[in-house]
């Protein structure tokens, strides 16, 4: 009883800890719209955050998972909470008037990936092995990403408040949303020092690491899956970020949108979030009877339909759709091209994609899913790579809509890796 009350406690604080990455992680597509405006950045600059946020994760990826061979996990969660302190601090510094510096920002955005980085090194693995791996350890993560959807989305709905008329918006009016995320960080800080923590005992290596021939890199199956893990970052962030970048846009500008006001679109893009969280709610419910395969090859095919329907819908037609007006708690209805409509249901299918993904990359791992962990949240950089292209091909192009070309690309490779390159045909390496 003891031991089960102890797995609980670990448990509720992973989620916990997964409920910080998103609502952090979730401020750089709105605080876009701040540095398009405020130091008049194209596209592809004003995703400037995204980058320093995700290529954070090609850096620390695998020092993360060293980290935690050496000091735990909770240790590592601690170490990466004071992290982050200091990357919120510096990315509110960055908008003074002494200041107003975009390479402040920049750095700022950098140091705060550190801290996204660290704690997904030791939330998805933590919750994967409490869960006892396979579908149980899917179910975990399916329920840690609820929360983390439930974050995601509050950020959305508090910067379009706090941005307003986006061709007015200043770093310094995301400052609530900023210190909202200091104050998450403080409290976790102090939560998790207090708190005792029973730890997955870690394998036993019998042979040293200079000697073992193998290595995570050995297994095909997490090789192909830490790519899935890189073009899935593009659907994720990539669908919600350009439908921000679209509805916001002048109708006159470069690569024109809707020109319509920030605060209706941030709650049309929580509309993304909320479904990811619905997704995540019936894929923690069935995670435990449903294959983490089954449920990334419909997730895939789907994401597939809805952004090829979006990108070719006719953007004359227009359906409403809700949002909810927290500061009210009225709810709003906005009219959007019915193609929106369409990507914003793409939340549903990548709600479960993470966790399906992670648990499918390090299935049979063994001995070396510390150290895979940290290099499967290397790939989350891809991020700001696919994130990039999207912007590129949106400039290059003058169509948002064209863009979403990237995101299709990326579900096509997803959905092989679900059919055919999540196999484990290396099962002969020892793993124990």
């Amino acid at each position: 009883m003891t031991q089960q009350k102890k797995q609980w406690g670990a448990i509720i604080i992973m989620i916990a800890l997964f409920a910080m990455i998103a609502f952090v992680t979730n401020l750089c597509s709105p605080m876009a719209i701040i540095v398009k405006n405020q130091f008049g950045a194209s596209d592809i600059l004003a995703q400037v955050g995204n980058y320093g946020n995700f290529i954070a994760y090609l850096v620390m990826g695998i020092p993360s998972g060293m980290l935690i061979k050496k000091f735990g996990y909770k240790k590592t969660a601690m170490l990466a909470l004071v992290v982050g302190i200091v990357g919120i601090l510096v990315q509110w510094m960055s908008g003074w008037d002494s200041i107003q510096s975009f390479g402040v920002y920049l750095i700022g955005a950098f140091i705060a990936g550190f801290c996204m980085c660290m704690l997904n090194t030791v939330v998805n693995p933590m919750l994967n092995t409490l869960g006892g791996g396979g579908n149980k350890g899917n179910q975990l993560i399916q329920l840690g990403g609820v929360f983390n959807s439930s974050a995601a989305v509050a950020v959305y709905i508090i910067m379009g408040a706090l941005i307003g008329d986006a061709t007015k918006a200043k770093i310094a009016d995301a400052t609530p949303a900023l210190f909202i995320a200091l104050a998450v960080f403080v409290v976790g800080l102090i939560v998790l020092f207090f708190s005792k923590i029973e730890e997955p005992e870690q394998a036993t290596e019998t042979v040293k690491a200079s000697n073992d021939k193998y290595s995570a890199f050995s297994f095909r199956h997490f090789k192909l899956g830490i790519l899935a893990i890189f073009l899935y970052m593009g659907i994720e962030v990539g669908t919600p970020t350009y439908i921000l970048q679209y509805l916001t846009s002048s109708p006159d500008s470069a690569t024109p949108g809707l020109g319509m006001d920030a605060t209706i679109v941030g709650l049309i893009v929580a509309v993304y979030w909320l479904m990811m969280l619905v997704g995540r709610f019936v894929g923690s419910a069935i995670g435990d009877k449903i294959s983490s395969r089954a449920m990334i090859t419909t997730a895939s095919t789907l994401s597939l339909v809805l952004v090829a329907f979006g990108m070719f819908a006719p953007t004359d037609v227009m359906v409403n759709v809700p949002g909810i007006d927290w500061a009210n708690l009225n709810l709003i209805w906005a009219e959007v091209p019915i193609g929106i409509f369409a990507f914003l249901l793409v939340g549903l299918c990548t709600s479960v994609m993470w966790g399906g993904i992670f648990n499918m990359a390090v299935e049979g791992l063994g001995k070396y899913t510390s150290i895979a962990s940290g290099a499967f949240m290397t790939m989350v950089f891809g991020c700001a790579v696919m994130v990039a292209i999207q912007a590129w091909v949106a400039d290059a192009t003058g169509s948002y809509l064209t863009s979403y070309l990237v995101v299709l690309f990326c579900a096509a490779y997803i959905l092989y890796y679900a059919l055919a390159g999540s196999k484990n045909v290396n099962t002969d390496i020892p793993v124990d």
